[in-house]
């Protein structure tokens, strides 16, 4: 069924292309945006264009910001030694909700993933290698940093989803780091807090059996 406004219709066909909303639910944000008063309407479209407009990738860690670098890369109260790799920039703020790590990141922009066309190439890996190489050359590239000097890199914490995308783009990683003389790790996977070992599958007691700490 659809409305029989052909201006509303469109706007419901424009929110289905949005991910993991269909047609009831894009109906029902669009009755609500009917609802909603027009400064609200405006200022809701006024967000939209903003971030096409103003959004731009970090220079350094490629996460999403309004400047040429990030607040995080630009904060002298990081840790600019410790660089976490993720794959989205929603995993950044993931990361940064638990308010534990002071490090910095590096956003790749996904995994390695044949089946779907995505190899090394795609990736933000060569831009990874160059921040981790200990030069400090590049006059232009250092100016970004805090101090106007590119820190020495000492650990690089891979923080990938736990799939076979995931665990093949962290080898590739590993195998090409490890050369540069930093520390490569992953972050523990295992049973979640609250979870039950009952209904745990073999894989992840696998993982938590590795990851085991001593008391």
């Amino acid at each position: 069924m659809s409305f029989t406004s052909p201006s509303v219709e469109a706007l419901v066909e424009q929110l289905m292309r949005l991910p993991t909303v269909g047609r009831k639910t894009a109906q029902r944000l669009a009755a609500y945006i009917l609802k909603m008063p027009r400064e609200e309407v405006e200022a809701l479209a006024q967000a939209l264009l903003a971030v096409k407009e103003r959004v731009r990738q970090c220079a350094i860690c490629f996460n999403v910001t309004d400047e040429e670098v990030c607040a995080i890369c630009r904060s002298p109260r990081r840790d600019h030694a410790t660089i976490c790799v993720v794959e989205e920039p929603s995993d950044v703020l993931a990361l940064e909700r638990t308010g534990e790590y002071r490090g910095v990141y590096h956003v790749l922009g996904g995994v390695i993933s044949p089946l779907d066309g995505i190899g090394p190439d795609d990736l933000r890996i060569r831009e990874l290698v160059a921040r981790v190489a200990p030069t400090n050359g590049d006059p232009e590239r250092a100016a970004l940093y805090p101090e106007g000097r590119v820190p020495r890199v000492q650990e690089v914490i891979l923080a990938l989803n736990p799939n076979v995308e995931g665990d093949t783009t962290a080898y590739y990683l590993a195998q090409l780091l490890k050369p540069l003389g930093v520390r490569v790790t992953r972050i523990a996977r295992g049973l979640p807090i609250g979870g039950d070992l009952e209904y745990a599958d073999e894989a992840t007691l696998s993982r938590a059996l590795e990851g085991r700490l001593a008391l």
